[in-house]
């Protein structure tokens, strides 16, 4: 297995907070310490330099306390960049802050239609686009999204609320094989995933409620919650390198690894 080399762009917690609910795993009156969450996403950012990837941080805004929820803030691929439009309000100025980062790194522009959550729901894997829906990106995106990059759409249908991004319920491992739990899918979107990927890995209901799925592969290593101990030793049983990370104060808002990290993928930003 080979590792490629990656570049990311984060977003440190310096405001992260849960003060309202916009899914199941946020409990506003639940107390959340945003000085180990800062200390949790160092750690996580560090695993990735120490793995030789590039990491890119966009400063953080005040009163916007999911900004740290980089992979939301857009699709980037092939040098160009879709922007996002958020469901809720809540989240709704984090799109022009990540946009404004986009065009001045120079990436190619092109605004959403309809709301598009960027990477929570939009993950490439080898010449497909998987895009999920169900409770927050339209399905009505996907149609732009295959315009603007040029690669085949697979809409992914999600069902249970918990798993309310596809980045929760799926992890792209290289470009041919991926790890998922089936129960998140519908009936046809798990038929799909059986003939795209049929020896993909399946992951259980106790590693997707740690948020195991929501990993980060660059082909040969896999970072990924630590709790999420029976998926990491089914990928090592493949060949894979896990690195396990504690991310337990932002899973308070429904994040994990991928949901703080976004690929930038070839433009003038990642050269």
């Amino acid at each position: 297995m080979d590792a490629t080399r990656q570049h990311f762009l984060m977003c440190r917690p310096t405001y992260f907070a849960v003060d309202y609910a916009i899914n199941p795993w946020m409990d506003p009156t639940a107390p959340v310490d945003t000085d180990l969450a800062v200390r949790q996403w160092e750690r996580l950012r560090q695993v990735y330099r120490d793995l030789g990837h590039t990491v890119e941080e966009i400063t953080p805004v005040p009163g916007l306390p999911d900004m740290v929820f980089a992979a939301n803030g857009g699709t980037v691929i092939d040098g160009k960049a879709m922007a996002v439009q958020f469901r809720d309000p809540q989240r709704a100025d984090e799109a022009p802050a990540y946009r404004a980062w986009f065009e001045q790194a120079g990436f190619e522009m092109y605004d959403p239609k309809h709301v598009n959550e960027g990477e929570g729901d939009i993950l490439l894997a080898g010449d497909h686009l998987l895009a999920g829906t169900g409770f927050r990106t339209a399905h009505a995106s996907h149609a732009q999204l295959q315009e603007v990059f040029g690669y085949p759409v697979i809409t992914m249908q999600l069902v249970d609320p918990r798993f309310y991004h596809l980045d929760t319920a799926l992890t792209v491992l290289d470009e041919r094989t991926v790890a998922y739990l089936p129960e998140a899918f519908s009936p046809g979107s798990q038929a799909v995933l059986r003939r795209l990927f049929p020896d993909a890995v399946h992951a259980t209901m106790a590693d997707a409620e740690v948020l195991g799925l929501n990993a980060v592969s660059d082909g040969r290593h896999v970072v990924l919650p630590e709790q999420a101990t029976g998926l990491a030793a089914k990928l090592r049983e493949r060949g894979y390198q896990t690195i396990g990370v504690d991310l337990s104060e932002l899973r308070k808002a429904g994040g994990g690894p991928k949901c703080c990290t976004l690929r930038l993928r070839q433009g003038k930003a990642s050269r």
